[in-house]
């Protein structure tokens, strides 16, 4: 995907430049062509009722702010591949081997592409994400366990 380059950033106004892709981007374009089909919120929560394991790797701070999926396995994206490899022995309970149905979330569904990729690579073939991530689940007005304290009382985070 490219993107232009808006004017007033050392371009004249006119135009759009084109810009090649980000190695991120196209890592991330990549990350995806190896997933069998992103899900939608209402796939994911389908999927989830059907027996698949829902990851969030979100990070504390915003679990801590925006709440948290019912029955969704946490694990911080630093440490999923130990727990979910059905081989390893820091392995959660609920990595019961390859054939498991995995649906990684993210905030936004970047960062979950990435790592549903890694979980393949592990031979969890099954492994997706959610497109959209934590924020298109809340959207789409899906349960939610409510934020351990207001949100206003946080700094802004960033995550893809």
């Amino acid at each position: 995907m490219t993107r232009p380059e808006p004017a007033g950033h050392g371009q004249p106004a006119g135009p759009a430049v084109e810009q090649p892709p980000s190695r991120i981007d196209a890592l991330l374009e990549s990350a995806r062509s190896t997933l069998d089909g992103r899900l939608t919120p209402q796939e994911a929560a389908d999927a989830q009722r059907e027996g698949a394991l829902l990851v969030d790797i979100r990070y504390a701070a915003l679990r801590d702010r925006d709440g948290t999926v019912p029955g969704a396995l946490v694990v911080e994206r630093n440490e999923l591949e130990w727990r979910l490899d059905p081989t390893c022995p820091h392995r959660s309970p609920e990595a019961t081997g390859s054939e498991l149905r995995i649906v990684v979330l993210c905030n936004e569904g970047y960062a979950s592409s990435l790592a549903a990729r890694s979980l393949r690579e592990l031979g969890l073939h099954r492994a997706t994400d959610l497109d959209g991530g934590f924020q298109a689940w809340r959207a789409a007005g899906l349960p939610l366990l409510p934020p351990v304290r207001p949100a206003k009382d946080d700094p802004p985070t960033l995550e893809t």
